[in-house]
């Protein structure tokens, strides 16, 4: 008893997360334009692109991560897969902020978020992402997607690039503007990611996940 008092004492509510989750109850996604600040969104953005001169990255695929399809028509992104055991200083205040929000939606919510996978993704000029869900038959523990955009802060609507939800209503288009983070069901809403009509599209995707 006097334990689950102290916890009750100690939470403290969360403006920003609470209106995340209001969103999730209410429409299946949420979008956060400046989640993360300018500073941390240059710092991200500059980490990638010296991974991706490094040739760091790899062409990214359809299906699960032991069940991998390459297919260009489908999907034409580059990615490197982040892990959080192997952070550097910049991708640490990244998970930061993630981990406090798997940890207030765990406690108010009782998600059962267990584990996280994140990777960089980029882009080039003329690529795309076909419409899909991010969920697979034989594996259903991604329960939210989590999209972090990186880009310059004058991306125009002429560069393309927009990530589209298709909702009941009609499909909602939103432009990849940097410090911008878009959540959404990961098992309900079907997407896609519009033809990159110039510059590069960059990015950190990921998924919360139970078990």
């Amino acid at each position: 008893m006097e334990v689950e008092l102290y916890e009750q004492l100690d939470f403290v509510e969360n403006p920003l997360f609470e209106s995340i989750i209001e969103d999730l109850m209410q429409q299946q996604y949420s979008v956060v334009d400046n989640f993360f600040p300018e500073a941390e969104v240059i710092a991200l953005r500059t980490n990638l692109i010296a991974k991706y001169e490094a040739d760091r990255f790899k062409k990214s695929a359809i299906g699960s991560r032991v069940n991998e399809e390459i297919d260009k028509t489908i999907r034409g992104d580059f990615i490197l897969w982040i892990d959080e055991t192997k952070t550097d200083v910049i991708e640490q205040l990244f998970f930061q902020k993630i981990n406090e929000l798997v940890s207030y939606l765990n406690r108010t919510c009782f998600m059962g978020i267990l584990q996280k996978e994140f990777h960089y993704a980029i882009y080039p000029e003329g690529t795309f992402y076909k419409r899909h869900l991010d969920t697979f038959q034989n594996d259903d523990r991604r329960k939210l997607s989590i999209v972090c955009y990186l880009n310059e802060a004058n991306w125009p609507k002429e560069n393309g690039g927009e990530l589209t939800l298709y909702l009941e209503e009609k499909p909602l288009d939103l432009l990849p503007l940097p410090g911008r983070i878009v959540i959404f069901e990961s098992q309900v809403l079907e997407h896609e990611v519009k033809v990159v009509k110039a510059s590069e599209r960059l990015s950190i995707t990921g998924w919360l996940k139970t078990r």
